[in-house]
């Protein structure tokens, strides 16, 4: 056996430690740095296309981000994610059809990163002549019905179609200020950008965080209205199936419309030919009960899933494919798999 103290083995323990001490000052100095200036790089570049895109005039800007970003796309490795879960959604469809959605699913996602630069020129909306204007209102009644019920909580969910910024904007014009939960961008650099142009036109915003269901619990209880976002992956969520396939869904929006008992409208913005939009608010759904009567927060957290499933269906050119939706955390992996059998 080799001596444990002579000085092969004082070698041999220097170099592990050296070792060790290099992986943590790579992995909580280096990385971290490495990550912030890859942030810092790519919102300057952010930063060079918006001051171009408004150089531009909105249509132009629009049009042109959309057609660069159908050539451009491609050339991600979110484009490969995007395709197979477009073949996984859509097992029928030829590969041509699946490409010519993927592309026209870059343009819409270009157009909505160029939108963020226009918000306070877009929402251009005229009661009188909707066709004239950009936005057109589908269930004008229910924005009005939503302010005449003055200080009774209401929850509007929507998904990442069309301009959804819009949504917000729409309903705080007709007199329903909303507390809009999102999920800020892993940039911190671009998150810092798009929350002060979100907050400038879209009212009052929460991050999905540590502690955002007791804000959120808070405006409802004080009679406010609430937005969420219900389309995204939810690390350790309910689980729930979309276009036939398992994933997590955040159960926020049921959770709170069961402790509140208050209704729950489903909304969406639809992006019509020639850069206008549709902005389409639903009646409440009837969320599912137990039997005791109160809300069935799993079987409620699929009812969103399947609306916002008819939604893509109807275009899904305008939802994000590279989105990585289905993913199964660890903990809910472990508890899908089947039982073992007894010895």
């Amino acid at each position: 056996m080799p001596a444990r103290n002579g000085p092969a083995a004082f070698f041999r323990r220097t170099a592990h430690v050296a070792r060790d001490r290099g992986r943590l000052v790579f992995r909580h100095r280096i990385l971290p740095m490495a990550r912030r200036v890859n942030h810092w790089l790519i919102a300057q570049a952010a930063r060079l296309g918006i001051w171009l895109l408004r150089r531009l005039p909105e249509d132009r800007a629009l049009d042109a981000s959309a057609w660069i970003a159908r050539k451009v796309g491609p050339w991600f490795g979110r484009h490969r994610t995007a395709i197979d879960n477009l073949r996984r959604a859509y097992p029928a469809k030829p590969d041509v059809e699946i490409e010519a959605i993927a592309g026209d699913m870059w343009g819409h996602m270009a157009r909505l990163a160029a939108e963020y630069i226009f918000l306070d020129r877009l929402f251009d909306y005229r009661p009188d002549d909707p066709l004239q204007g950009r936005i057109e209102l589908d269930g004008v009644q229910r924005f009005l019905d939503l302010a005449a019920e003055v200080g009774r909580p209401h929850i509007v969910f929507t998904a990442h179609l069309g301009c959804f910024e819009l949504l917000p904007i729409a309903c705080t014009m007709h007199g329903t200020p909303f507390t809009s939960l999102f999920r800020p961008p892993n940039n911190p650099y671009i998150a810092s950008f798009l929350h002060s142009k979100r907050t400038s036109s879209m009212g009052e915003l929460l991050a999905s965080d540590r502690g955002a269901a007791f804000t959120l619990s808070s405006v409802l209880e004080k009679g406010g209205n609430v937005g969420a976002l219900v389309d995204q992956k939810f690390r350790n969520g309910i689980a729930t199936t979309f276009f036939g396939r398992p994933c997590e869904s955040n159960p926020i929006v049921p959770m709170l419309a069961r402790r509140f008992d208050c209704k729950v409208y489903p909304a969406r913005c639809i992006r019509l030919p020639n850069n206008r939009y549709r902005l389409a608010i639903e009646e409440p759904l009837k969320l599912a009960r137990n039997a005791d009567g109160d809300i069935d927060v799993a079987a409620a957290t699929q009812q969103l899933a399947d609306t916002v499933e008819r939604w893509v269906r109807e275009d899904p050119a305008q939802w994000m494919w590279f989105h990585k939706r289905w993913a199964i955390s660890d903990r809910n992996r472990h508890r899908r798999r089947p039982p073992k059998r007894a010895a």
